[in-house]
Protein backbone atom coordinates (compact mmCIF):
# COMPACT_ATOMS: atom_id res chain seq x y z
CA UNK A 1 0.00 0.00 0.00
CA UNK A 2 1.52 3.32 -1.01
CA UNK A 3 1.97 5.74 2.06
CA UNK A 4 0.01 8.74 2.78
CA UNK A 5 2.16 12.17 1.13
CA UNK A 6 1.01 13.55 4.90
CA UNK A 7 0.14 12.81 8.19
CA UNK A 8 -1.77 15.26 10.59
CA UNK A 9 -1.24 14.06 14.41
CA UNK A 10 -1.11 14.97 18.29
CA UNK A 11 1.66 14.60 19.91
CA UNK A 12 0.14 13.02 23.02
CA UNK A 13 -1.32 10.78 21.23
CA UNK A 14 1.64 9.27 20.02
CA UNK A 15 4.09 6.74 22.16
CA UNK A 16 6.23 7.66 24.35
CA UNK A 17 9.23 5.63 26.22
CA UNK A 18 11.37 5.56 28.94
CA UNK A 19 14.94 6.81 27.86
CA UNK A 20 18.17 7.24 29.69
CA UNK A 21 17.70 8.39 33.47
CA UNK A 22 15.06 10.00 33.99
CA UNK A 23 14.49 11.54 30.17
CA UNK A 24 11.13 10.41 28.74
CA UNK A 25 10.85 10.82 24.80
CA UNK A 26 8.19 10.24 22.35
CA UNK A 27 9.94 8.96 18.28
CA UNK A 28 9.38 11.51 15.99
CA UNK A 29 11.41 10.23 12.77
CA UNK A 30 10.79 6.44 12.99
CA UNK A 31 6.69 6.26 13.16
CA UNK A 32 6.92 8.70 9.85
CA UNK A 33 9.51 7.04 7.87
CA UNK A 34 11.68 10.05 7.94
CA UNK A 35 14.60 10.03 6.53
CA UNK A 36 16.16 13.78 5.93
CA UNK A 37 16.98 14.38 9.78
CA UNK A 38 16.45 12.62 13.08
CA UNK A 39 13.42 14.13 15.16
CA UNK A 40 12.23 13.31 18.59
CA UNK A 41 10.24 14.88 21.56
CA UNK A 42 10.74 14.99 25.45
CA UNK A 43 7.99 15.44 28.34
CA UNK A 44 8.48 15.95 31.70
CA UNK A 45 5.78 15.50 34.26
CA UNK A 46 7.91 16.71 37.09
CA UNK A 47 10.35 19.40 38.19
CA UNK A 48 14.31 18.75 37.74
CA UNK A 49 13.32 16.01 35.20
CA UNK A 50 15.38 15.82 32.32
CA UNK A 51 14.28 17.05 28.75
CA UNK A 52 17.53 16.74 27.02
CA UNK A 53 20.40 13.81 28.39
CA UNK A 54 23.51 15.24 28.95
CA UNK A 55 25.92 14.87 26.03
CA UNK A 56 27.38 16.21 22.90
CA UNK A 57 27.15 15.40 19.28
CA UNK A 58 31.09 15.31 18.71
CA UNK A 59 31.11 11.08 17.57
CA UNK A 60 27.69 12.36 15.02
CA UNK A 61 28.96 15.78 13.78
CA UNK A 62 25.12 16.49 14.09
CA UNK A 63 23.64 20.24 14.54
CA UNK A 64 21.00 20.53 16.92
CA UNK A 65 18.27 22.56 17.52
CA UNK A 66 15.44 22.53 20.57
CA UNK A 67 12.18 23.73 20.92
CA UNK A 68 10.29 24.07 24.27
CA UNK A 69 6.53 23.46 22.81
CA UNK A 70 5.10 23.74 27.00
CA UNK A 71 6.32 24.53 29.97
CA UNK A 72 9.87 25.83 31.11
CA UNK A 73 13.37 24.58 30.67
CA UNK A 74 16.66 25.14 32.01
CA UNK A 75 18.93 24.70 29.87
CA UNK A 76 23.24 24.08 30.07
CA UNK A 77 24.99 24.70 27.25
CA UNK A 78 28.86 23.88 28.07
CA UNK A 79 29.31 26.66 31.28
CA UNK A 80 26.44 28.79 30.27
CA UNK A 81 22.73 28.14 31.94
CA UNK A 82 19.87 29.78 30.29
CA UNK A 83 16.16 30.15 30.83
CA UNK A 84 14.12 28.48 28.20
CA UNK A 85 10.08 29.54 28.49
CA UNK A 86 7.81 27.86 25.88
CA UNK A 87 8.29 28.62 22.26
CA UNK A 88 12.33 29.14 23.10
CA UNK A 89 14.09 27.95 20.30
CA UNK A 90 17.74 26.84 21.52
CA UNK A 91 20.21 26.47 18.47
CA UNK A 92 23.04 24.27 18.20
CA UNK A 93 25.99 24.22 15.44
CA UNK A 94 28.71 23.25 17.27
CA UNK A 95 28.77 19.38 17.64
CA UNK A 96 31.39 19.76 20.85
CA UNK A 97 28.76 21.69 23.07
CA UNK A 98 27.76 20.05 25.98
CA UNK A 99 24.32 20.36 26.51
CA UNK A 100 21.84 19.35 29.12
CA UNK A 101 17.95 20.23 30.14
CA UNK A 102 15.70 19.61 32.74
CA UNK A 103 12.49 20.93 33.24
CA UNK A 104 11.81 24.20 35.58
CA UNK A 105 7.86 23.44 35.28
CA UNK A 106 5.63 19.98 35.58
CA UNK A 107 4.56 19.29 32.36
CA UNK A 108 7.57 20.75 30.23
CA UNK A 109 7.76 19.53 26.69
CA UNK A 110 11.17 20.29 24.05
CA UNK A 111 11.36 18.92 20.75
CA UNK A 112 14.39 17.88 19.11
CA UNK A 113 15.35 17.92 15.32
CA UNK A 114 19.09 17.58 14.65
CA UNK A 115 21.13 16.41 11.63
CA UNK A 116 24.32 15.58 10.20
CA UNK A 117 25.34 19.12 8.20
CA UNK A 118 24.75 18.39 4.09
CA UNK A 119 22.91 14.85 4.59
CA UNK A 120 21.24 12.85 7.24
CA UNK A 121 22.15 9.36 8.57
CA UNK A 122 19.74 7.62 10.81
CA UNK A 123 21.57 6.82 14.11
CA UNK A 124 22.02 4.01 15.78
CA UNK A 125 21.03 5.20 19.23
CA UNK A 126 17.48 5.92 18.03
CA UNK A 127 16.90 1.70 17.68
CA UNK A 128 19.01 1.75 20.76
CA UNK A 129 16.76 4.08 22.71
CA UNK A 130 14.05 2.29 21.67
CA UNK A 131 14.98 -1.07 22.45
CA UNK A 132 15.95 -0.59 25.64
CA UNK A 133 12.43 1.72 26.64
CA UNK A 134 10.67 -1.55 25.62
CA UNK A 135 12.65 -3.49 27.62
CA UNK A 136 12.22 -1.30 30.27
CA UNK A 137 8.15 -2.11 30.03
CA UNK A 138 8.69 -5.54 29.61
CA UNK A 139 8.10 -5.66 25.99
CA UNK A 140 11.57 -7.51 25.13
CA UNK A 141 10.58 -9.13 21.95
CA UNK A 142 9.24 -5.57 21.08
CA UNK A 143 12.68 -4.27 21.66
CA UNK A 144 14.38 -6.72 19.75
CA UNK A 145 12.31 -6.25 16.29
CA UNK A 146 13.57 -2.46 16.53
CA UNK A 147 16.95 -4.01 16.91
CA UNK A 148 16.63 -6.07 13.95
CA UNK A 149 14.82 -3.40 12.14
CA UNK A 150 18.02 -1.06 12.72
CA UNK A 151 20.56 -3.68 11.62
CA UNK A 152 18.56 -4.41 8.25
CA UNK A 153 18.31 -0.36 7.58
CA UNK A 154 22.29 -0.28 8.84
CA UNK A 155 23.58 -2.92 6.53
CA UNK A 156 23.60 -5.23 9.15
CA UNK A 157 26.72 -5.14 10.38
CA UNK A 158 26.52 -1.76 12.90
CA UNK A 159 28.71 -2.32 16.08
CA UNK A 160 26.32 -0.94 18.70
CA UNK A 161 23.06 -2.53 17.48
CA UNK A 162 24.92 -5.65 17.19
CA UNK A 163 26.41 -5.35 20.75
CA UNK A 164 22.19 -4.56 22.02
CA UNK A 165 21.17 -7.60 20.53
CA UNK A 166 24.08 -9.79 22.20
CA UNK A 167 22.67 -7.87 26.08
CA UNK A 168 19.46 -8.95 24.84
CA UNK A 169 20.31 -12.21 23.87
CA UNK A 170 22.26 -12.46 27.26
CA UNK A 171 19.32 -11.26 29.09
CA UNK A 172 16.91 -14.05 27.59
CA UNK A 173 19.50 -16.67 28.55
CA UNK A 174 20.17 -17.38 24.99
CA UNK A 175 23.91 -17.93 25.24
CA UNK A 176 24.89 -18.66 21.65
CA UNK A 177 23.34 -16.29 20.16
CA UNK A 178 24.80 -13.90 22.67
CA UNK A 179 28.38 -14.33 22.33
CA UNK A 180 27.89 -14.61 18.18
CA UNK A 181 26.84 -10.53 18.07
CA UNK A 182 29.04 -9.71 21.01
CA UNK A 183 32.05 -11.31 19.04
CA UNK A 184 30.53 -9.85 15.84
CA UNK A 185 30.47 -5.87 17.51
CA UNK A 186 33.81 -6.74 18.90
CA UNK A 187 35.32 -7.46 15.82
CA UNK A 188 33.79 -4.22 13.94
CA UNK A 189 34.45 -1.86 16.55
CA UNK A 190 36.96 -2.55 19.20
CA UNK A 191 35.55 -0.55 22.09
CA UNK A 192 32.92 -2.91 22.61
CA UNK A 193 34.90 -4.91 24.36
CA UNK A 194 36.07 -2.66 26.89
CA UNK A 195 31.84 -1.68 27.17
CA UNK A 196 31.74 -5.62 27.50
CA UNK A 197 34.08 -6.19 30.53
CA UNK A 198 31.71 -4.27 33.35
CA UNK A 199 28.36 -4.61 31.35
CA UNK A 200 25.46 -6.11 33.38
CA UNK A 201 23.46 -7.32 30.99
CA UNK A 202 26.40 -9.68 29.40
CA UNK A 203 26.77 -11.51 33.18
CA UNK A 204 25.21 -14.68 31.94
CA UNK A 205 27.86 -15.31 29.32
CA UNK A 206 30.88 -13.84 30.90
CA UNK A 207 32.05 -17.23 32.17
CA UNK A 208 32.11 -18.32 28.08
CA UNK A 209 35.61 -19.16 27.06
CA UNK A 210 34.70 -17.48 24.04
CA UNK A 211 34.34 -13.58 25.72
CA UNK A 212 35.83 -11.40 24.39
CA UNK A 213 38.38 -10.23 27.25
Amino acid sequence: MRARPFDVVQLDGLESLPGPGTLRWTPLRRPFGLTAFGMNAYHADTVGQDVVEEHTESSLGHEEVYVVLAGRATFKLGDEEHDAPVGTLVVIRDSSVLRHAVAAEAGTTVLAVGGKPGVHEISAWEYSFAAYGYLKEGKRERGLEVIREGLAERGGDDPRLLYDLACFESLAGNREEAISNLLRAVETDDRYRGYAATDKDLEAIRDDPRFPR
